[in-house]
């Protein structure tokens, strides 16, 4: 699966209650989540961000609550992957279980800028930048995480090894 877009980029410690504010966690409505994801961060995120496109940040991504409300949120705003430094194990964790795909690369996170074009080749873990014509390395996921991701999440996984 490969995947590109335009890049938002971030800082570091970009926690969950960034993602998604606390106050709009009264519905588990992912429409509803997105259109209020990154807003204390970045107020014009929800309306400019298009199908496909890439979130970037540095250091331990998604820290703070467990909360799985984030990575929907993210997720259902169209946002087709994340690429950090680092995660906070559980947004790791809920990320791909909800089947949003994110990539650690230290380089990737330190070299992409915002509005940058990036391409994403999920098989291979590479990550071209087609605005600075420049190439970085991911580890590519495991067979069975891409399973998850391929079937929407880890629900959608199961039913699909149930229904064989």
């Amino acid at each position: 699966m490969n995947v590109k877009g335009k890049v938002y980029k971030y800082g570091n410690d970009i926690d969950t209650d960034v993602i998604i504010p606390a106050r709009y966690l009264n519905t588990i409505d992912p429409t509803s989540l997105a259109s209020h994801c990154m807003e204390d961060i970045d107020k014009g995120f929800a309306t400019n961000v298009k199908d496909g496109d890439i979130i970037v940040a540095l250091k331990n991504f998604g820290c703070g609550s467990s909360r799985e409300h984030a990575p929907i949120a993210i997720k259902a705003a169209g946002v087709s992957c994340v690429i950090a430094k680092s995660y906070s194990r559980i947004f790791y964790r809920n990320s791909f279980n909800i089947g949003l795909p994110i990539l650690e690369c230290d380089e990737a996170a330190e070299k992409i800028q915002d509005e940058d074009i990036v391409s994403v080749d999920f098989k291979s873990g590479k990550i071209t930048n087609h605005t600075k014509n420049e190439i970085y390395n991911a580890e590519p996921f495991p067979q069975f995480i891409q399973q998850i991701i391929d079937n929407g999440g880890l629900v959608g996984y199961v039913h699909k090894k149930l229904s064989n």
